[in-house]
């Protein structure tokens, strides 16, 4: 039987003094307990205007590269769309905006990401940025400059953050790609956040790694994206409201 709601304006119920003839009759009385039946019956207590208003789950703001934006894939198929199915599986409620750019470096999420806390007022923030720092050999101190004034900017701001690692190929140099892998853990601990240390782990290191990317060998392939996920949600559970 559907729900009838019912919207009473309890001053619009008037209950006059009985007239002479009928002063006997308890009318006062039986407005009374009119109003308080139709106050406390289930069609009143369900009114839509006086239904207590669910707050709004928190938010998972994703600042990345393509590494983030499905650049090459197919939509719906990254590993950000499957963490949203990862957190519908496990009851989690929580909404993922993901405002990951192709080509994006630390420098152009930082200039972004205000605008983004202000828009989207986020619980938690992933800061998935740096590869692109490093693919184009930009100076690391501030790589490691942006990355910081991103982490203080969303804690300030309110959010819990994780910073996703990266790595760079040895042809890069030893020492560039031993300080740039650092870069990462250092942040992390400096401002006390959440770290993945590598996000393709078990992607970039393996002894088949070239089949585990598309073919321009820099973006893992669609099969790949469920280890990167599986890389990321351990810490990222641990801070989402």
């Amino acid at each position: 039987m559907p729900t009838l709601f019912i919207n009473i304006d309890p001053t619009a119920i008037h209950c006059s003094k009985p007239g002479r003839t009928a002063r006997k009759r308890p009318v006062k009385s039986l407005c009374l307990l009119m109003l308080a039946a139709l106050l406390a019956g289930p069609g009143f207590a369900q009114s839509p205007a006086l239904a207590t208003i669910r707050p709004s789950p928190p938010t998972v703001l994703i600042v990345g590269d393509s590494l983030s934006a499905e650049y090459g894939l197919k939509r719906g198929t990254g590993w950000v769309p499957l963490l949203e199915k990862q957190l519908a599986g496990e009851n989690i409620s929580a909404r993922v905006v993901n405002a990951s750019i192709s080509g994006d470096t630390t420098s152009g999420g930082r200039s972004r990401l205000p605008a983004l806390l202000a828009q989207h007022k986020p619980a938690t923030v992933v800061i998935e940025l740096g590869g692109n720092d490093a693919l184009r050999g930009l100076p690391l101190d501030m790589t490691e400059k942006n990355l910081q004034a991103m982490t203080q900017a969303s804690k300030k701001a309110g959010a819990r953050v994780l910073l996703v690692g990266m790595q760079v190929p040895p042809n890069y140099g030893s020492a560039y790609s031993a300080t740039f892998s650092g870069l990462f853990a250092k942040v992390a601990g400096q401002e006390k956040v959440a770290l993945v240390p590598f996000f393709l782990k078990g992607i970039a290191d393996g002894n088949d790694a070239a089949a585990n990317f598309q073919a321009d060998r820099i973006h893992p392939n669609e099969p790949s994206q469920a280890r990167m996920l599986a890389n990321v949600w351990p810490e990222l559970k641990k801070i989402i409201p």
